[in-house]
């Protein structure tokens, strides 16, 4: 089992700063990019911003200006830096990383995700 650990969220007030971080089990030998993504009640898991190993970035219109996706890759860490938090920004959110990982001996390459971690944004 390969899972990322995610720490940092909470309850916030509107326009109020979080910043998530993430970190891959030492079995992961090669990360290809991190990202995180959310999960609202009632609502689909969606992307909220990516980061290549060559330090590309996407970032979702609804967090753009507000949220800053950073990577060390010898570390194989990922943060979110969120800014001016709304309300509708309330979610579980995800880590991710599509990464080379040791298991059994075996390289598996494949899309490792974390248990999420709650963010709530009071209005």
């Amino acid at each position: 089992q390969v899972q990322l650990v995610e720490s940092g969220g909470g309850l916030v007030q509107a326009g109020g700063s979080l910043r998530l971080s993430c970190a891959a089990p030492g079995n992961i030998v090669t990360v290809n990019a991190m990202g995180w993504y959310r999960q609202a009640p009632g609502k689909q898991r969606e992307l909220v911003a990516t980061i290549s190993g060559g330090g590309t970035t996407i970032y979702s219109d609804s967090v753009k200006g507000r949220f800053t996706i950073s990577m060390d890759n010898a570390k194989h860490t990922v943060a979110l830096q969120m800014n001016s938090l709304k309300p509708e920004d309330t979610a579980v959110y995800y880590c991710n990383a599509h990464a080379v990982a040791m298991i059994a001996g075996w390289k598996s390459e494949r899309d490792y995700w974390g248990q999420g971690t709650q963010v709530i944004v009071s209005s």
